[in-house]
């Protein structure tokens, strides 16, 4: 079977959990694509420079390897931002952009998260979800998560970052029209996986598991 779900939102917001969820309960691979761009954002800055040349940066999206994903340095707050940085940059969606295509139409069931896949990625996905969460609640997870910094710290580069993935000429963050509005800012993680397991099992024509 092939059957794709499609999760979108801004960071914080639980798209994460979520997806990780609901491919353990449907049996589905899983993909966190903003692992790809976190990737490909630490490696651009490792000439030391702090700086991200996108000819370089391109380099690197194409010569990404699955175990480029494994890295303990991809969850820190500088991956994050080199990550919003290289995802505006047309030159590495494109190269990244049949990756992710190929994994979301595998056979058995795909789960993707990231910013962009029921509107670019995969708009044909058979089930989308946009997972949103007030900023403030979204600001005490990540500083819970980081463990370092200020609760104001980490909520001003939360902003910082939407504004940049909603202004973003190319793929900018946005819910599919069809996409299933989900808000965890007052739910717990049970919750949320609950509502978001309803909502795919329904379109899932042999009604799921």
């Amino acid at each position: 079977m092939i059957f794709t779900v499609a999760i979108d939102g801004p960071a914080a917001a639980g798209k994460g959990t979520i997806g990780r969820a609901l491919a353990a309960h449907f049996g589905f691979a899983h993909l966190d694509t903003g692992l790809l761009y976190r990737a490909v954002g630490t490696r651009a800055l490792d000439d030391g420079r702090g700086v991200i040349d996108p000819a370089w940066a391109a380099e690197v999206a194409r010569r990404l390897d699955p175990t480029d994903l494994e890295g303990p340095d991809l969850r820190t707050a500088l991956a994050g931002q080199a990550a919003s940085k290289v995802a505006a940059l047309p030159e590495v969606r494109e190269a990244l952009l049949d990756f992710q295509k190929r994994f979301a139409r595998r056979e058995g069931g795909a789960v993707l998260d990231g910013r962009d896949i029921g509107t670019v990625i995969c708009p044909e996905a058979e089930a989308k979800l946009f997972v949103t969460a007030s900023d403030e609640a979204r600001a005490a997870r990540r500083h819970a998560e980081l463990g370092a910094g200020t609760l104001e710290s980490v909520l001003a580069d939360l902003r910082a970052r939407d504004a940049r993935d909603a202004a973003r000429d190319v793929a900018p963050l946005r819910a599919a029209g069809d996409a299933f509005l989900l808000d965890t800012s007052g739910m717990t993680i049970s919750e949320a996986v609950a509502a978001a397991i309803g909502h795919v099992r329904d379109r899932i024509p042999s009604g799921g598991a």
